[in-house]
């Protein structure tokens, strides 16, 4: 088998991916068509993973009962967070809208098992927590994906994962990683929306190589 060559061209559009591969918070409510999730979903499971393992595991959660349970968890854990900010700040952290529960057609819960059989274990004797790395670069190559074909993706982090776990009825032992937001958004951009709106802006420094 040949290696494959990316010309110039092909990198410069890796860069535009990476660039508008952006936290989505707004979304139109039209959805995704099934073929384009189920590829984007064989897409994902080309990630890496330490020792083979393949951790992840992607759960649709289509039933409407499920996703108001999830959106009522997220209000109570959105309204101690918000509660943590004064002022100003929490004026600027109401106004952020964290989740697109209530527009995004398409929701993703994404767990990790800490101990699969496959991959034998290796690395995990001393870093057992590369099961859950490995199942955040599934999500990151999901991600990726999806912002190729014009679909967005949100990850809703503001909610209780055990809490989330039970609602979704879903294996106890598994680790809840991400719960994603995904259909296509309203409002494209290539720049974060934390940072348009002035909730924080990129560190240069840490783009610069640290020596030893």
């Amino acid at each position: 088998m040949s290696v494959p060559e990316f010309s110039h061209a092909f990198r410069e559009q890796l860069q535009d991916l990476f660039r508008w591969r952006r936290d989505v918070r707004h979304f139109n409510r039209d959805p995704v068509p099934e073929p384009v999730l189920d590829d984007l979903l064989r897409t994902a499971c080309l990630a890496p993973s330490v020792g083979l393992s393949e951790p992840w595991r992607f759960v649709r959660v289509d039933d409407p009962g499920r996703r108001a349970a999830v959106r009522e968890d997220f209000a109570r854990c959105n309204a101690r967070a918000l509660a943590d900010h004064m002022g100003a700040d929490a004026l600027n952290y109401a106004r952020l809208k964290l989740a697109g529960l209530d527009d995004a057609p398409h929701h993703l819960a994404v767990l990790s098992h800490p101990d699969p059989t496959q991959g034998r274990g290796l690395g995990r004797g001393t870093m057992p927590q590369t099961t859950t790395w490995s199942t955040v670069m599934a999500i990151h190559t999901f991600w990726l994906a999806a912002t190729a074909v014009g679909v967005g993706v949100g990850w809703v982090s503001i909610i209780d994962p055990e809490r989330i776990k039970t609602v979704l009825d879903v294996d106890p032992a598994l680790e809840l990683v991400a719960y994603l937001c995904v259909g296509y958004p309203a409002q494209p951009a290539s720049t974060p929306e934390l940072e348009r709106r002035g909730w924080e802006r990129r560190a240069p420094e840490r783009r610069e190589w640290i020596q030893r």
